[in-house]
């Protein structure tokens, strides 16, 4: 992979200025937009990037650090799914709290956001309360965020319970976008004050980058992701006004903070110390690119794969079809298309080559995988195994030098699983995904020498790029996720079945 993003020099920019904010304040309250760990978004668009820089960066501070975790009850209520991982909200906290442990890190508490007496989020709080964990409930505040009277007063911030802290830096963090961060922030500045403490808010969000250009692909990407929550990134008029100075922020920041503003100077008494959103982060990542063409191809790489990701969801109905055209007119924008990504077209082509072959008009599942030496393999779907991990076994034979001819797999052992998933488990299909492939290779690997070596060559995939013709099962499409591997999807279903697609 070729660099373009110091990962050392991005640390220590990164953990000084954040010390320098510290300096001015008794507590400050550090709200962590994006993923604190495993931001594979960032991994991509930036590479050299560290996906735990965040967490990595907090060590180096551990001793002045304390975490709290905000989620929204209705995310919980509603089983809301984080993308990349595929595990619920409610789901990925239980995990974040267990990798900040992981890492040295004193995680204080949970807090549960706009909470309503839903059932599934009291489910969730006692499941937190009976290991041990500290929960405390903010309720949904009338006239929020406008009603400043009410808002900063004992009906407002003060209903909530003040959460008990005891370190310089209490970094406020998610599962996800829209949990609560700010307000819960906004709340602790309230009973800090309330104390008669001097505390002070920053927020550490990595996108958009702030000096570099409002259309740079990098900044694009960042669009591309959160199309769904409709981010449109802009300049800062304020920063701009006040310091003569282009610096880049994203819509929902730039129309807030007015009315940030004005609670920040209700709540001290005092004219806040910013004067624009940009001034509000500490985010120092565009100091870090040390290679710009780099990170403009990768972040068009990437405006790429978000465009197949969320047409795959406007498939399934998850968003609406003006999401899905938003992120067409951004590929649009910078004169992409989808075969410029460069396993679509051999994946097609196998399709299209398996189609002719059987002489039927229907899906033709492939699968094309581009490795490190930019060799493109693909895999076809079959009764025997998906195209998944049809094209998983390419990989490791082609890295392994092993002859096509050669089988990995004895008979013996595979009879047996899809015995097992047909007669026993009832399965209507018998084909093995990829995860069931890697079993029954790891299986052989014990008596087998050829397919111990095949297996050896797995970790060699991390950073490939896949492509498949059809969408895929979240099984297959994690245990990618898992090997490091890039793939999207065309938004066609292997078969016409509603329930059993798999």
């Amino acid at each position: 992979m070729k660099i373009g993003f110091d990962h050392e020099k991005y640390l220590e920019e990164q953990s000084k200025y954040i010390l320098e904010r510290v300096n001015s304040y008794d507590k400050l309250y550090l709200e962590f937009g994006g993923k604190l760990l495993s931001d594979l978004h960032a991994k991509r668009v930036l590479p050299g990037f560290d996906e735990n820089a965040k967490v990595k960066l907090l060590q180096k501070l551990k001793d002045k650090i304390e975490v709290i975790i905000c989620v929204y009850a209705g995310d919980i209520e509603r089983n809301k799914i984080r993308g990349d991982f595929g595990i619920t909200y409610d789901m990925e906290t239980l995990r974040l709290i267990d990798d900040l442990r992981a890492h040295e890190l004193d995680v204080n508490s949970v807090v549960i956001t706009r909470y309503n007496n839903q059932f599934a989020t009291n489910v969730f709080i006692n499941r937190l309360e009976r290991r041990g964990i500290r929960v405390y409930i903010h309720k949904g505040i009338r006239g929020y965020p406008t009603d400043i009277d009410t808002i900063v007063s004992d009906r407002g911030f003060g209903a909530n319970p003040c959460i008990e802290t005891t370190k310089p830096i209490v970094v406020v963090t998610a599962p996800g976008p829209a949990s609560g961060k700010l307000s819960t922030c906004l709340s602790q500045l309230y009973h800090e004050y309330k104390r008669g403490r001097v505390a002070g808010y920053s927020k550490f969000e990595t996108f958009p980058v702030w000096n570099i250009p409002l259309k740079h692909p990098l900044n694009m990407a960042y669009e591309a992701a959160t199309v769904d929550l409709e981010d449109v990134t802009m300049i800062d008029p304020f920063h701009f006004d006040a310091y003569n100075e282009i610096a880049v922020n994203y819509s929902r920041d730039i129309e807030s903070f007015p009315v940030f503003k004005r609670i920040i100077e209700k709540i001290t008494g005092e004219e806040s110390v910013y004067k624009s959103p940009t001034d509000m982060g500490v985010n120092r990542v565009g100091f870090g690119i040390v290679d710009d063409n780099i990170i403009k191809e990768a972040s068009k790489q990437e405006i790429i794969r978000r465009y197949f990701k969320t047409g795959c969801e406007y498939k399934k109905g998850y968003v609406e079809k003006g999401i899905f055209k938003r992120s067409r007119l951004i590929m649009e924008e910078l004169e992409l298309r989808p075969e410029d990504r460069s396993v679509v077209l051999p994946a097609r082509e196998r399709s299209a080559r398996l189609r002719e072959e059987t002489n039927k008009n229907e899906v033709c599942p492939a699968v094309a995988m581009e490795l490190n030496d930019k060799k493109i393999l693909t895999g076809k779907g079959s009764d025997v195994m998906d195209a998944t991990a049809a094209v998983l076994l390419n990989a490791v034979k082609y890295l392994a030098n092993i002859s096509d001819e050669i089988h990995l797999i004895s008979p013996v052992i595979l009879e047996p699983i899809r015995n097992l998933k047909s007669k026993i488990l009832g399965g209507r299909s018998v084909a093995l995904d990829c995860e069931e492939i890697l079993i029954a290779l790891s299986i052989c690997a014990v008596t087998n020498p050829t397919a111990q070596v095949a297996m050896d060559k797995l970790s060699m995939l991390r950073g490939c790029q896949a492509h498949s013709t059809t969408i895929l099962s979240r099984n297959d499409e994690q245990t990618f996720n898992k090997l490091g591997i890039d793939i999207t999807s065309d938004s066609e279903y292997p078969t016409e079945s509603l329930y059993y697609n798999n």
